[in-house]
């Protein structure tokens, strides 16, 4: 199945590494990565766990937010 959840990677100063958070699933889904690559594949491996905890205790997945873009000139 395809889900749209959000990843949101940023790079710290203070860690010296990629810092990522899924948002849609709480202040405490997050993990990193030493380059980018790394990052998003550990959110992906991350997504899917938490997909399938989600369901093994039948619990409703969150709701994907939906990226709004405002732009004033």
């Amino acid at each position: 199945m395809n889900y749209q959840y959000s990843i949101v990677i940023q790079w710290s100063d203070e860690d010296q590494k990629y810092i990522v958070s899924l948002p849609e699933f709480g202040p405490y889904a997050h993990t990193h990565g030493n380059s980018y690559e790394e990052a998003l594949k550990n959110a992906q491996e991350m997504l899917e766990l938490l997909i399938e905890d989600y369901k093994a205790r039948n619990k409703t997945l969150p709701k994907p937010s939906n990226l709004k873009i405002t732009v004033e000139v």
